[in-house]
């Protein structure tokens, strides 16, 4: 598709509606910040940065985008992994960080309105201090936006007792392509009224609109939580106990895979040194939380029963907030890590949890025949697994021509096992060319349709989620 080139009289418009510093030109120095996101090394060049604060300022724009044809691409904090804030057209790069406030948190009824532009981690500390709980907490929930966490359907560790971020959304205020401004849903925790519009909107990478409200369902914050780090002589063990735990009857509040590459260089990363045995092969960080701290403990010693029964060593328990402070640091810092230490691309595959220990084997496999070598971690209760493929030596040409080749084994594999391409990073940018994997070609037809409803211009977010052979 033929889009239109922003001109002198396009920025004149831009101008007319924003002040001088909600825009942000090439030659700024802060338009090298809106070029990429945390996608491996790709850089895009909007023609301008926009910035509204108002939902008023965003329908102008996308009216008059719309109409002459410029293409925009939503963008939040810029920590996302699938490439879905890249300006692949060009156009308008609209960052949403000037909607920023809290609305309200209504402690009554246990809801709260955001504007998309607020943090997540800013928003959970809010909540709290009322005690309440908004559970989805991504490894960036410290500078992710709460937008950019709807408009991916994000997860994060506890989303395998909590449930993920569509779980929590009520309600959202939306501008569409051509400007107007729909509701979708409402401020009720049952809603059987027409088509679920609010469902639709989440996950769709903004390429159906732009959030500009959040209305968000939060629950009783939980008094305790305890920790413990597992450590495995097997790998495939250590995926092996994740469905014995919950065969116990537990269901932890978190329960993550971290493989020794992984928690290594998460060590040499953040400097939490919590083992040096190098048989140990991989560990598990288990975390149960609720109001009874006698049940939590007991809670603990169930699955220490389970543990028995596979080959471990010490056990690490955490029941201090510092302590749980080192472990929640050493594994939210591994996919930083990771990338301190080498270009890299992350497949974000998800399968039932009692099939994870064969995903890990089958990538190492497929890792040995295509010549890449992987470091694995994720959430092993949702069967949640980020193969992170390091470039390391391989060459440009191995790199670009035959990684592609393993990365399609890979999610063949995961489609085989019942599993899909993301479990909550999103399609965007760099799992297009992977779609028809595990979408066919009927499905794919529909969503292009509802997208061709939505934004029949296609200036939405283009060249995201759909291949090009699609879109």
């Amino acid at each position: 598709m033929m889009y239109h080139t922003i001109n002198h009289e396009d920025i004149a418009y831009f101008k007319s509606i924003l002040s001088e510093n909600q825009l942000i030109f090439p030659e700024n120095e802060a338009y090298s910040n809106y070029l990429s996101d945390h996608t491996e090394d790709f850089v895009f060049y909007p023609e301008i940065v926009l910035m509204p604060d108002s939902v008023s300022q965003i329908s102008q724009i996308l009216k008059y985008c719309n109409e002459k044809r410029i293409p925009v691409t939503p963008r939040g904090a810029g920590t996302g992994l699938s490439g879905g804030s890249l300006s692949v057209c060009g156009g308008v790069s609209l960052s949403v960080e000037k909607l920023n406030k809290i609305i309200e948190i209504d402690t009554k009824n246990f809801q709260a309105v955001v504007e998309p532009g607020v943090i997540t981690q800013v928003f959970q500390e809010a909540v709290i201090e009322k005690g309440l709980f908004y559970p989805p907490d991504p490894s960036s929930k410290g500078s992710c936006f709460m937008g950019g966490n709807v408009a991916h359907n994000s997860g994060g560790p506890r989303a395998v007792k909590y449930g993920v971020v569509k779980d929590y959304i009520l309600s959202l205020e939306v501008v569409l392509a051509d400007g107007s401004i729909i509701q979708a849903g409402a401020k009720t925790l049952k809603n059987s009224t027409g088509y679920n519009l609010t469902a639709l909107m989440v996950g769709s990478e903004g390429t159906l609109g732009v959030i500009t409200k959040i209305y968000v369902k939060l629950l009783p914050y939980p008094k305790f939580r305890l920790c413990m780090l597992v450590p495995f002589y097997d790998e495939l063990q250590a995926c092996d106990a994740v469905a014995e735990i919950f065969h116990a009857g537990i269901t932890p509040s978190a329960l993550e895979f971290m493989e020794y590459d992984a928690i290594m260089w998460g060590q040499q990363y953040t400097g939490i040194q919590l083992f040096d045995d190098a048989n140990i092969r991989a560990h598990l960080l288990i975390e149960v939380d609720g109001n009874q701290l006698e049940q939590l403990y007991q809670d603990c010693e169930k699955i220490h029963e389970v543990l028995q029964n596979f080959n471990t060593g010490e056990i690490l328990f955490a029941d201090s907030a510092d302590s749980q402070a080192n472990l929640w640091k050493l594994r939210r810092s591994i996919g930083e890590a990771v990338k301190k230490n080498s270009v890299y691309k992350e497949e974000d595959t998800v399968v039932p949890r009692a099939y994870l220990g064969k995903l890990l084997h089958g990538v190492k496999e497929i890792g040995k025949k295509y010549g890449f070598r992987s470091i694995c971690y994720g959430h092993a209760g949702d069967g949640n697994l980020h193969v992170n493929i390091v470039k390391e030596n391989m060459t440009d040409t191995a790199w670009k021509e035959v990684l592609p080749q393993g990365i399609r084994e890979i999610f063949h594999l995961v489609k085989q096992l019942g599993g899909t391409l993301s479990g909550e990073h999103g399609i965007g940018y760099i799992q297009r060319p992977y779609l028809d994997i595990v979408i066919d070609p009927v499905q794919i037809a529909l969503m292009r349709s509802i997208k061709n409803i939505f934004d029949p211009n296609n200036i939405l977010n283009p060249k995201k989620i759909f291949p090009d052979t699609i879109m």
